[in-house]
C-alpha cells in the first residue's frame, strides 16, 4: 500500500518527537565522572566582623550520556563550619543527584565565623566528598577564621622531578627591613599566618617584636636565606611563639605540624631571645649551604624554648652560636644536633629528652656532637658547655662521633664545665672535664609534660659556677623565668 507523502511526513514527525522525548539512560560506568569549575575553593575575604559568605561552583556532566551522584556530603559532618546547599537542599548528606546529559547544576558552599574570636580556628578547612558510580571525588575547601596577616605563596620554582617550591617573600624588594608587631594600631598586633615557605631574602631583615604568634600551615616554614637577617626581640611574659595552626585543645602537643625554621650563612646579628619554638619537624635548623663562601654564620639564641620536634630540636651545622638560658627538650630525636664542626658555646642550658609522643623516642640521645660525616672530617674551632644539663630516659644521652680531634688540631677544644650528664661515655678522650658530674637525680617537676623546673630536692640545685656568671652578668644573672641567680646557683636554664 502506497501513502500518501503528507501521511508519511506526519508518521516522521511523530516518530522523531517520541525519539526526542525518550530519556536517557544513566551511566553506570565508572570512568563516566564530574567536573567542576574548581576542586579547591578558598574563602579569602577579610571579615571585620560575623563573618559570612557565600560561593559557588558548577558540577558539569560532560558525558553523552546522564549521570547520578549518589551522594554529596562534607567530610566533617556537623562539625564542619561550612553549609552545602543544591537546588534548596542544604541537608548533611544529598542523595541521589541526576544531572542531564551534557548539563550542570550549580553547587553553593557557604561559611560562617567569628573573625574576632581567638577561638576560632586560624585556618577552617573541608571537604565536599562526591560519589559517583562507586568513585570518590573532592572538592577541598579552605577559609580564614581569624582576622591575621596571612602569607600565601607568590612564587613557584619546579624542579627536574616535577616537584614544586612554592613561597613568598617578607617583601618584595631587598635592602628592606620589615617589622612585625611593636606598634600601637590593631593591625599591628594581628597574628601572622604562613603557607608553604616565607622567605626573609638577601639583605632582608625581618624584626618580630614582643607578643607576635607566628602560625605555619602543614608543611610550611621559614627560611633565612644567606645574607638575610631574623632578629626576635621576646620578653619575659611576651615571648614570640612560632607554631603549628591548629588551636584545638588536642593538637596543643602535637609534634610535626610544620617544618622549621631555617637560617643560612651571611648575617652577623641573627639573634632568637624570648621566643617559644614548639611542634614543628625540626624547630631551628643554623646550617652553612655554600661550604666554600667566607661568609658569617652567627646565630644568638637566649631564653628560648624548643620542644616536641618529630625530629630534631636545633639542629646546627658547621655553624657558630652562642646560646643561654635556653630549654630546648622533648624531640624525637636529638634535642640538640652540632654537626660538621662549628663554634658552640652553650651556657646554662637545660637540655632533654622525655618525648613519649608518635611511637616514642627515636634510637638517638638528647645530646649529638659530631664532625665526620660521609667519611669527610670537619674542623671545630671551640665547643664549651657550662652549667648545662643534658638529661633524658635513656642510659646514656651523650653521643659524641669526634675523629682525630687531638691529632688534626691540637689548638681546638672541645669542654665541658660544671654541666650535669646523663652519660656512661668516656669522654675524657676527646673532651676538657672539669667540675662535671653524671647520672645525677635532677627532679625535674614533669619532663613529659615540659615543665623542667626543679624540685626542692633536685641534685641540679647549685651545682652551677658563680664564677661562669659574672663573664656575662646582662643575660645570666636570671633564668628564663626570669628568676635571680643568687651565689650558689643551680644547673640549668631554670633557677
Amino acid at each position: 500500500m502506497n501513502l500518501p507523502l503528507n501521511k508519511i511526513a506526519c508518521i516522521n514527525f511523530f516518530l522523531l518527537l517520541l525519539l526526542s522525548c525518550t530519556k536517557l539512560g544513566v551511566t553506570t560506568n565508572s570512568n563516566a565522572q564530574l567536573t567542576f569549575t574548581s576542586n579547591d575553593i578558598t574563602f579569602d575575604t577579610v571579615f571585620t566582623d560575623i563573618g559570612s559568605t557565600t560561593k559557588n561552583i558548577r558540577i558539569k556532566n560532560l558525558n553523552k550520556e546522564n549521570l547520578k551522584i549518589s551522594s554529596i556530603r562534607l567530610e566533617k559532618g556537623n562539625a564542619s563550619q561550612f553549609k552545602i546547599n543544591v537546588d534548596g537542599n542544604n541537608s548533611l548528606i544529598i542523595n541521589n543527584i541526576e544531572i542531564l546529559a551534557e548539563d550542570s547544576l550549580y553547587l553553593f558552599i557557604q561559611v560562617k565565623i567569628d573573625p574576632t574570636s581567638q577561638l576560632s580556628p586560624l585556618i577552617v578547612e573541608d571537604k565536599i566528598i562526591f560519589e559517583v558510580n562507586g568513585k570518590i571525588q573532592v572538592v577541598t575547601l579552605l577559609a580564614y577564621g581569624q582576622s591575621a596577616h596571612y602569607h600565601k605563596p607568590t612564587f613557584a620554582k619546579t624542579y627536574s622531578n616535577g616537584l614544586q617550591f612554592k613561597y613568598s617573600k617578607i617583601a618584595p624588594n631587598n635592602n628592606t627591613t620589615v617589622k612585625w608587631g611593636g606598634g600601637t594600631g590593631l593591625e599591628d598586633n594581628k597574628p601572622h599566618v604562613i603557607f608553604d615557605w616565607l622567605i626573609i631574602d638577601s639583605t632582608q631583615k625581618l624584626i618580630i617584636n614582643p607578643t607576635v604568634k607566628v602560625y605555619f600551615h602543614q608543611n610550611a616554614g621559614m627560611w633565612v636565606y644567606r645574607y638575610g637577617t631574623l632578629q626576635v626581640n621576646g620578653t619575659y611574659g611576651n615571648e614570640v611563639v612560632f607554631q603549628g595552626d591548629r588551636l584545638e585543645e588536642s593538637y596543643k602537643n602535637v609534634p610535626g605540624q610544620w617544618n622549621r625554621i631555617w637560617i643560612n650563612e651571611g648575617s652577623t646579628d641573627n639573634y632568637i631571645n624570648y621566643a617559644v619554638i614548639k611542634n614543628a619537624f625540626i624547630g631551628l635548623q643554623a646550617e652553612v649551604i655554600y661550604t666554600n663562601t667566607p661568609a658569617p654564620k652567627k646565630l644568638k639564641l637566649t631564653n628560648t624554648v624548643i620542644k616536641n620536634a618529630s625530629l630534631w630540636g636545633l639542629y646546627a651545622s658547621s655553624y657558630n652560636i652562642w646560646a643561654a638560658n635556653n630549654v630546648i627538650t622533648n624531640c624525637k630525636g636529638y634535642c640538640v644536633l652540632l654537626n660538621k664542626g662549628g663554634n658552640y658555646t652553650m651556657i646554662h642550658n637545660t637540655i632533654a629528652n622525655y618525648f613519649n609522643a608518635s611511637g616514642g623516642r627515636a634510637d638517638e640521645t638528647s645530646l649529638y656532637i659530631g664532625n665526620v660525616t660521609d667519611n669527610l672530617i670537619y674542623p671545630y674551632d671551640s665547643i664549651y658547655f657550662a652549667n648545662t644539663i643534658v638529661d633524658g630516659t635513656k642510659t646514656d644521652e651523650v653521643t659524641m662521633n669526634i675523629t682525630k680531634y687531638q691529632s688534626s688540631n691540637p689548638n681546638q677544644t672541645i669542654q665541658f664545665n660544671h654541666c650535669l650528664l646523663k652519660s656512661t661515655v668516656n669522654t675524657t678522650s676527646v673532651a676538657l672535664i672539669s667540675n662535671t658530674l653524671y647520672n645525677l637525680n635532677l627532679g625535674f617537676v614533669d619532663p613529659i609534660n615540659n615543665n623542667y623546673q626543679l624540685n626542692t630536692n633536685s641534685d641540679a640545685k647549685k651545682k652551677a659556677s658563680s664564677l661562669i656568671l659574672a663573664t656575662y652578668p646582662s643575660i645570666l644573672n636570671v633564668d628564663i623565668n626570669n628568676q635571680v641567680r643568687g651565689a650558689s646557683p643551680s644547673s640549668g636554664a631554670i633557677e
